[in-house]
Parts: structure tokens; sequence; C-alpha cells
């Protein structure tokens, strides 16, 4: 039997993503601005709650495509509103076409967004040794730099709590227990 880490034992939906997802690294732009909207879009609830929603989500936002998403207006988000399956929060649905620009923004500064994060963060992930969950801190210096960062480029909802789950989500930070089947092959992967 696998030992994974705590939080992804209580729902498959958590199971197959901390076991698939959590945790790698990725060079994929829209990969990165999907865990910015679907990590906005947690604020105030549950991952879960946003997993199970996760399609709706990639429908209603052009396969978080933020060239597409960049171009909509008001009207669009008065349409999301109704949208099966999105969280129905005028800021939150409001927030990300401002944030598809402002990550458009990024991209035409740094070349890319996950070159902006290696700006940031640097080139190696930052790989912690938590033997329990009860270690892991909500955000960290990190988390709070990139979240001031992102504020004053005209992004919304990213606080430190939320950018220090985005850095986990996209490899950035590898908190992965020491226990975890997953830990020993992402900790390595890290720094290569």
């Amino acid at each position: 039997m696998l030992t994974r880490c705590p939080w992804a034992e209580t729902h498959p939906l958590l199971q197959a993503y901390h076991d698939v997802e959590w945790g790698v690294r990725t060079d994929d732009r829209y990969r990165l601005f999907e865990f910015l909207v679907l990590e906005g879009a947690q604020a105030g609830l549950s991952w879960i709650t946003v997993l199970k929603r996760r399609t709706a989500y990639r429908q209603a936002w052009a396969d978080f495509r933020p060239e597409v998403v960049a171009t909509w207006n008001e009207d669009r988000v008065t349409d999301l509103l109704h949208e099966p399956g999105l969280i129905k929060n005028q800021a939150k649905i409001r927030s990300v076409l401002i944030n598809a620009r402002a990550f458009l923004c990024v991209e035409e500064e740094f070349g890319s967004f996950k070159r902006y994060l290696t700006h940031l963060v640097g080139t190696d992930a930052i790989v912690h040794h938590y033997h329990s969950s009860t270690e892991i801190p909500a955000y960290d210096q990190t988390a709070t730099q990139l979240s001031r960062d992102l504020h004053q480029r005209g992004f919304q909802f990213v606080g430190p709590t939320i950018c220090y789950s985005y850095l986990q989500a996209v490899g950035v930070m590898m908190d992965h227990l020491v226990g975890c089947f997953r830990y020993d092959e992402l900790a390595q992967a890290s720094v290569n």
C-alpha cells in the first residue's frame, strides 16, 4: 500500500490529483494559468470543492487560454455567473479576466510566466523535508514576495496563502511529506 500525504486520502479526486499532478514542475503556460484560476477560486473554500468543478472551469475558461480570456468583457462576467459548475462569486470571476491580462503582460516582460517565477524563486524548486502536515505553513516569505509582486502587477486573489498553494501545485514548492511515495522522485526532479 502506498503512503500518501494525509490530505490526499480523503477523496478519490484528491488522491488522483496528489498522485499525478501536485508538486510536479511545469513549463506549460496553460497549466500555470489554470492553477492561478483554480487557486483563486478556492479562496475561502476547500480544494475538493474546486477539483469537483475543474471540468466546468476548463470549459468556461477556454481551456485556460489567457489570450482568449483576456479579450472578454463585463458581459462575459455576467454570463459566467450563470454557468453551471462555476463558483458564483462575481469578484472571483471578474478576477480571472483581470489576471489573464496581467498574465499576458508578465509573459511579454519575461518571455514566459515560468521565467517570471524563476526570476522570483530561482531555477530549482524549494524542497522541504516535512514529516507532518502540521509543519507545512500556510505561507512563507517566498509566497509573500510573489503575492506582493503579483498585486503590484494588477493580479487579484493572489494573497500569500493562495500563492503558497499555487507554488505547491506547480512544483515550485515541493511539500510532499518525506514519508509520501512521491517525495523521493519529486525531490530529485526538483534539482534537475
